[in-house]
């Protein structure tokens, strides 16, 4: 039987660092956020309100905090892969790490794939995808799906990073920085094709990597950490080619988003600087019994609140245009006006989305069973390639075969899910199903 959220927060050890499930609940919350407000759907079709305002990109900086969550991954990995070696007592433990890890990401994110797949045929072979908002939905109710995708990577590459962080440092973090400066240069200076990409490496690992460095401790400057970062995403927006909105938008040249740029890492950084200020006056604020049991509760459905946030989205605009009702011209005062309301209506049905769907993010007892490493990297690896790669192709083409380019390859939908589901049966197999029998 799955704790209560009351049980689990009364359960709590004195030791836990409450900070940062607050941080991985607001970061997740930020980004559910973004797309309710930025979303200039109309009886045209759907645009994106900081393309139509650009002056409103700057909001950017505060509400693009995807590099938030992926720092607080950072620390837990390197907490969860210390406690499992420590108790595995010399015995591998990399399949049971990746294993624990990803159960809990994969399985809501399949499902919700399969659920959008099964829908988007029944949409395609009714003739029904034609319309501008029922196109959109197919192509972009999967673009979340990237960072899934990204922290997969992270998990498989967690232990050898998490070695070189042990060895060097904060050198090892100056050393991923240092090869997405060197990526950029290549980039824009040289127009070397394809090395853009490997920023999705990069650049998001050494976010990561500073989620290991606060996780021994070592951020004790926080400060200097969020003006060195602030002061070098003003100087490369400032300087150029790199865009001053933090999220990607429809058209553009250069997206300090996919792939990443060293602005967004400079982003990055200064968000982690920021939110280590504020860990001391939050502390406080946790200890209070009733703010901790929300955390806790916002923790067990944060992962299925975010896959199905969109979809929720969707469907208010959906009933809207059902109802006959006028979409005002986006960013006009009537559009404004509409916000609030579409906001909770999208809140409302995201609730009703999650209360259906959460049982597939409970977790459940995995332990520390040792079992096929290179089974288990191979699993993640043709996971996060399946979900990357759908991120990008959507569901809008299933029946004519529509293709998008992972990297330099060409991937399809069916290609794309097949892959995903591979990974994810590998991953579950990687590790002994063996019991143990307890004697007396």
């Amino acid at each position: 039987m799955t704790a209560s959220a009351r049980e689990l927060a009364d359960a709590t050890p004195a030791t836990r660092d409450r900070y940062v499930d607050l941080l991985r609940v607001a970061s997740l919350g930020t980004v559910v956020l973004g797309p309710w407000l930025m979303a200039a759907v109309s009886a045209d079709g759907m645009g994106n309100l900081l393309a139509l305002v650009p002056r409103l990109q700057v909001l950017t900086w505060g509400l693009q905090v995807m590099p938030v969550f992926f720092f607080v991954g950072g620390f837990s990995h390197a907490l969860s892969y210390r406690s499992l070696e420590r108790r595995a007592a010399g015995r591998p433990v990399y399949a049971a790490f990746l294993r624990a890890r990803l159960r809990r990401l994969l399985r809501p994110t399949l499902v919700f794939v399969l659920v959008w797949a099964a829908l988007a045929l029944t949409v395609q072979l009714a003739g029904a995808d034609r319309g501008p908002l029922a196109g959109a939905a197919l192509r972009m109710v999967t673009q979340p799906l990237w960072f899934i995708g990204i922290y997969l990577a992270m998990v498989a590459l967690t232990p050898p990073l998490l070695r070189a962080h042990a060895r060097w440092g904060w050198a090892a973090f100056a050393a991923l920085a240092g090869a997405a400066a060197l990526v950029d240069v290549l980039r824009f200076a040289l127009h070397v094709p394809y090395a853009e990409f490997l920023n999705f490496a990069f650049v998001w690992l050494a976010v990561h990597q500073l989620g290991f460095l606060r996780a021994d401790g070592r951020i004790r400057r926080p400060a200097l950490l969020g003006a060195a970062g602030l002061a070098g995403a003003v100087l490369l927006v400032a300087a150029g080619p790199y865009p001053l909105s933090m999220v990607g938008m429809p058209g553009e040249k250069v997206s300090n988003m996919a792939p990443p740029t060293l602005a967004l890492l400079c982003h990055g950084m200064w968000l982690v600087g920021a939110v280590q200020l504020l860990a001391r006056p939050a502390a406080a604020l946790l200890d209070r019994p009733r703010v901790w049991r929300g955390v806790v509760a916002a923790n067990g459905v944060a992962m299925t609140a975010f896959l199905w946030h969109l979809t929720a989205m969707l469907g208010v605009y959906a009933a809207q245009l059902a109802l006959g009702l006028a979409l005002p011209r986006p960013a006009t005062a009537a559009w404004w006006a509409q916000v609030p309301v579409r906001i909770l209506l999208a809140a409302a049905l995201t609730a009703l989305l999650v209360a259906g769907f959460r049982r597939f993010e409970s977790p459940s007892p995995t332990g520390d069973t040792p079992g096929s490493g290179p089974a288990a990297a191979l699993g993640t690896t043709l996971s996060l390639l399946g979900i990357l790669g759908l991120s990008m192709t959507g569901l809008g083409g299933l029946l004519e075969g529509h293709t998008a380019t992972l990297v330099a390859l060409p991937v399809t939908a069916p290609a794309a899910i097949g892959m995903a589901l591979a990974g994810a049966w590998l991953v579950e197999r990687s590790v002994s199903a063996r019991r143990v029998r307890l004697r007396g």
